[in-house]
């Protein structure tokens, strides 16, 4: 995690030299120790989000095509329901067809975390008692001076509580930088509930835009991730640094506003929305939604068994022959008159209807004898 730590504190000492620099001297103290550090968080964010903006889109764009590509799959499951390599290589076959990419809705994740541990373990590295190893990841440290970047972190605060505190810090360290357990309880846990509460309305717009999963898992999946992970982040906010919770708090707000923008250029297809208003015929919508029902239509066909070819049979035992499928014999005769016999005939009856079988076709035999006599 070495790569990280260093890439993420370059990202933050350069956004806070460049607000020191525009709150200027030492007579705006409090501007350039306080703010100069919220706002340093803050350009994280916004850096974060740039990187990560066009892989956002991607994962719209995938996640639409994903949806229109739901009936088809359905489709393929019914079709191939016991033969799942042959499943799952047309499902990969329609995915690749269709530019669809199952795995794209987890890459910005994948990206994000790496910078939420290393900026966590960076926040919360500097406190009043911490003397060794100050100046790593390309911080000035304690040999600084006052003006040093660890210096003016340690001593920096948002209405009073040092971004390194966390709601459990115990007074004895608060007093060393002139601090209070009570005044950081109060700013640690209105943060906190901001965090949690942002973290709740940001995962409930991405569902309501989307729609709620058809499939049971998955809906189980998007309830915990609508209400389970705000309720972890009640007894887990405690342990993180106001610094910390700074990030999440702003990284939330940005994404709300994000979605918020590419969900509106980006609308889910009209199959997977039926409480959505028709568009007004004319429209570049209305136009949109009888292209995707086209595509729908053509892919159900693609899908569709080829005319005068029987569908795959996946196991099922057959059908008990009714009297006017028997022949003379006791096998079974198909639709063009042939009798259906082997050694596999008949091997699917109990004991007493394969006695009740033989005897009639022997009562057959005797009456074909009687006939010709």
């Amino acid at each position: 995690m070495e790569w990280a730590y260093n890439g993420v504190s370059w990202v933050l000492l350069r956004w806070h030299d460049l607000w020191s620099n525009v709150f200027g001297g030492d007579d705006n103290g409090f501007l350039q120790s306080d703010w100069a550090w919220v706002l340093a968080i803050v350009g994280v964010v916004i850096t974060l989000r740039v990187i990560l903006f066009p892989l956002f889109v991607k994962q719209i764009q995938s996640q639409r095509a994903m949806q229109k590509l739901a009936p088809e799959i359905k489709a393929l499951q019914e079709r191939y329901k016991g033969d799942r390599e042959t499943l799952q290589k047309e499902m990969m076959e329609l995915y690749r067809k269709e530019k669809a990419n199952p795995l794209m809705g987890c890459l910005p994740i994948l990206i994000q975390m790496p910078v939420f541990l290393a900026l966590f373990h960076i926040l919360r590295r500097p406190d009043p008692e911490q003397t060794l190893n100050t100046d790593l990841y390309g911080w000035t440290g304690l040999a600084g001076g006052p003006a040093s970047d660890w210096n003016t972190y340690v001593h920096a605060k948002l209405f009073g509580a040092p971004f390194w505190s966390t709601f459990l810090t115990p007074a004895s360290q608060l007093d060393a930088v002139d601090s209070s357990s009570v005044n950081v309880k109060l700013v640690a846990g209105i943060l906190g509930a901001l965090m949690i509460l942002t973290t709740f309305l940001t995962t409930r717009q991405m569902i309501l835009k989307t729609g709620w999963n058809e499939d049971p898992n998955q809906r189980m999946i998007q309830k915990v991730m609508l209400y389970g992970i705000p309720v972890i982040m009640i007894f887990s906010a405690g342990a993180f640094p106001i610094g910390v919770v700074i990030y999440w708090t702003i990284n939330n707000l940005f994404s709300l506003a994000q979605q918020q923008y590419v969900l509106r250029k980006y609308p889910p297809p009209a199959q997977n929305n039926a409480n959505a208003k028709p568009p007004k015929p004319g429209s570049k919508a209305h136009e949109k939604m009888l292209e995707e029902q086209r595509e729908a239509e053509q892919r159900r066909k693609d899908l569709a068994p080829k005319p005068g070819k029987r569908p795959k049979q996946t196991g099922a035992a057959p059908a008990k022959p009714t009297g006017s499928d028997q022949g003379v014999n006791g096998s079974s005769v198909n639709g063009s008159g042939t009798a259906k016999s082997g050694p596999g005939a008949g091997k699917n009856l109990s004991r007493a209807e394969r006695i009740a079988r033989a005897k009639k076709v022997s009562g057959a035999q005797q009456a074909s004898k009687k006939k010709k006599g």
